[in-house]
């Protein structure tokens, strides 16, 4: 609610337009602002007129750099100070804000919520245009006009930090923590570090994503890019929704191998405690904030284009006032992408990793004026722009990009199997990024 006797920062502004319409040409080629599914979806336009940021170094500028208030405090003060004209009360209309949080709180990445100057979009064959104004900075009103597509463009990529002999050295050492009881489960990833041209056109990553993995979130903030299969959380008008993905098989090669990877993963007695691990930790979490949750009693088979994951869904209704920003805050991070005890695993994580995580495995999504919004865990993805290595300082022509990919690990895990499974959760965005 306004107070009267203040004037808005924020007025928002949202109008029907024609559905028929490419989403993702609306973006910034330099620096695409995303988030769509099945081509509905929302698309970021012009200057940041508000935000948060905390961790890192900060940027000056932006609104709240440094800000030592969680993401959902942040939030609210930038809804309660917006005056919104939202005819159309569709997700992703009215005020938005696009973020992507670092996966540890110690990361020397910053976690950044972005509102910009204007928003396209498209929901249920229905489509906006919402223009976001500052009444504190006065800005030129960008144009919300489609622009063609920049060349296609290939990354280098090679190892990085833990090369494939290293990672199974570090799956070994965390099945010794296991065996002494340190943990039950955890994540360990591992890298691989390359170079974009400058001057690429970003949307031809996201665009390549979004049609070769439509069923997930495809993502662009922030330089953050990647098509994630698992949904966080889910908040829409009070009810909140979310998919556990924890287990993993490659496709088979066949039709007949493709059935048999999807059976031998729903009977794998290690594949099944890693899920229950995960489910376990999303119904803790949501449990103070919900009534009426529920899980399915078993998980089932999850078709990808490139593997099989056991999923549960999970649902209930919310019975506090918790905005999705907070439910996200209460569920990061989950044993799908730490393990469990979850600050055991964390770290284990720290002592087991020769680098920063940044972003993957940390929250993405988008939060509107009402709390409602959309969250996925940043899988299968790459960071562009990520503070350059000594190994690329020198190319003045190239920006450096880093991705990972890791796997859960329990009693019994084995470090070769492992270490296939991040081959083959790299494979969309290096094939992407090819």
């Amino acid at each position: 609610m306004i107070d009267p006797s203040r004037p808005p920062r924020l007025v928002v502004e949202t109008r029907e337009v024609d559905p028929d319409r490419d989403l993702l040409a609306f973006a910034d080629p330099r620096s695409p602002l995303a988030w769509l599914r099945r081509g509905d979806g929302v698309v970021g336009i012009g200057a940041t007129v508000a935000g948060y940021e905390a961790g890192g170094t900060g940027t000056p500028g932006l609104e709240g750099a440094g800000d030592d208030r969680s993401p959902a405090d942040a939030w609210r003060t930038i809804a309660a100070e917006a005056e919104i004209d939202d005819p159309l009360g569709l997700p992703g209309t009215g005020l938005v804000g696009f973020g992507a949080l670092a996966f540890d709180p110690r990361s020397r990445s910053t976690s950044r919520l972005l509102v910009p100057q204007a928003i396209v979009g498209r929901h249920g064959g229905r489509a906006w245009v919402t223009r976001i104004r500052s009444t504190v900075a006065h800005l030129d009103e960008p144009a919300v006009q489609p622009l063609g597509y920049g060349p296609y463009w290939s990354a280098t990529l090679g190892p990085g930090a833990l090369n494939p002999a290293g990672y199974q050295a570090a799956v070994r050492l965390a099945l010794d923590a296991i065996g002494q009881g340190e943990v039950g489960k955890v994540v360990i990833a591992r890298d691989l570090v390359g170079t974009v041209p400058a001057g690429a056109d970003l949307r031809r990553l996201v665009r390549a994503l979004s049609t070769g993995y439509p069923d997930t979130w495809t993502f662009a903030v922030d330089g953050l890019i990647g098509a994630s299969p698992e949904t966080l959380v889910t908040v829409s008008d009070g009810a909140v929704t979310a998919r556990v993905l924890a287990g993993t098989f490659p496709r088979g090669t066949d039709a007949g191998g493709d059935v048999e990877a999807s059976v031998a993963l729903a009977h794998s007695a290690k594949d099944l405690d890693e899920h229950r691990y995960a489910v376990q930790s999303v119904l803790d979490a949501l449990g103070p904030h919900t009534t009426e949750l529920r899980a399915d009693e078993e998980p089932f088979a999850l078709e990808l284009p490139n593997l099989w994951h056991l999923a549960t869904d999970v649902a209930g209704t919310l019975a506090d006032h918790a905005s999705a920003l907070d439910l996200v805050a209460a569920l990061h991070p989950t044993a799908a992408v730490a393990g469990t005890p979850t600050d055991a695993a964390i770290e284990l994580i720290r002592r087991l990793e020769p680098f920063d995580r940044g972003r993957y495995a940390g929250p993405v999504g988008w939060v509107d004026g009402n709390g409602n919004g959309e969250w996925a865990i940043a899988l299968r993805c790459a960071q562009i722009g990520a503070a350059p290595s000594s190994r690329y300082a020198e190319y003045s022509d190239t920006i450096p990009v880093v991705a990972h990919a890791g796997a859960g690990i329990v009693a019994g895990s084995d470090p070769e199997t492992e270490l296939l499974e991040t081959r083959v959760k790299f494979r969309p965005i290096v094939d992407a990024l090819a």
